[in-house]
């Protein structure tokens, strides 16, 4: 069910979350954890169950795995785990992962009406770009904030403050476009607002329980709602 609050400000520059929000990525995520656990001589864990432990970054992922077959306390398994995911997801990064409905339109119309967009995601840089650029859509942003890139990830808010740094605009001035709880407390710590997609990835939880701003159906309908030109507020950000 959608619903969209009034935002207190037009906004001049778009933030995104990129797994769960602009590509369908847990097929790749799965295959590659269900390698690493292999490699570690560990049962798989169907593609829907690790789906659900997306959102806090790699180490969250292995240990929710590990958690699920009872090894949580294993540090030295953590670690081999670890090392045998890196290895795999760098091999499988991309090969399954897609764009979901309206992304792509929802990008052109955007970059068209001149608001800067960036990407936000918890996943590690070496993963992240070139996702990007196998999904064609690396073309679309003008910053990249990835897990690395602060100190800290989302939930925090160090990646909106960079985010919104990056693209020219003061925080508030940012809109924070995601699916889960994690992007939508670190908009809320941050000081932007947010709006939420329901088809990705909030681990396991209904969005309707997320405190945002609005749930919006896809990217083509924010693109709608920021480019109509009955909200023609909308206009690129001083730098």
């Amino acid at each position: 069910m959608e619903r969209v609050a009034p935002l207190p400000a037009p906004p001049r520059a778009v933030l995104f979350d990129l797994d769960g929000t602009l590509l369908h990525t847990s097929p790749d995520l799965a295959a590659a954890a269900n390698a690493a656990l292999s490699d570690c001589g560990l049962a798989p864990i169907s593609a829907s169950i690790v789906e659900t432990f997306v959102g806090k970054g790699i180490d969250v992922l292995i240990r929710r795995c590990l958690d699920h077959l009872g090894r949580e306390e294993d540090e030295r398994l953590f670690d081999r785990a670890r090392q045998a995911y890196m290895l795999r997801y760098a091999e499988q990064n991309g090969r399954l992962a897609r764009p979901y409905r309206g992304v792509v339109a929802g990008l052109e119309r955007l970059r068209a009406a001149g608001i800067p967009l960036g990407v936000c995601t918890n996943k590690a840089g070496a993963f992240t770009l070139p996702l990007l650029e196998r999904a064609g859509l690396a073309a679309s942003f003008s910053a990249v904030i990835c897990g690395d890139t602060t100190p800290r990830r989302k939930p925090h808010p160090d990646m909106i403050m960079a985010g919104a740094d990056a693209l020219g605009v003061a925080v508030p001035d940012l809109l924070m476009v995601g699916d889960s709880v994690n992007d939508a407390a670190a908009a809320r710590a941050a000081g932007c607002p947010v709006w939420i997609v329901p088809y990705g990835y909030n681990e396991g939880r209904p969005v309707q329980e997320i405190d945002c701003d609005g749930i919006v159906r896809d990217l083509e309908h924010v693109a709608l709602l920021l480019c109509d030109s009955s909200q023609a507020w909308i206009s690129r950000p001083k730098r």
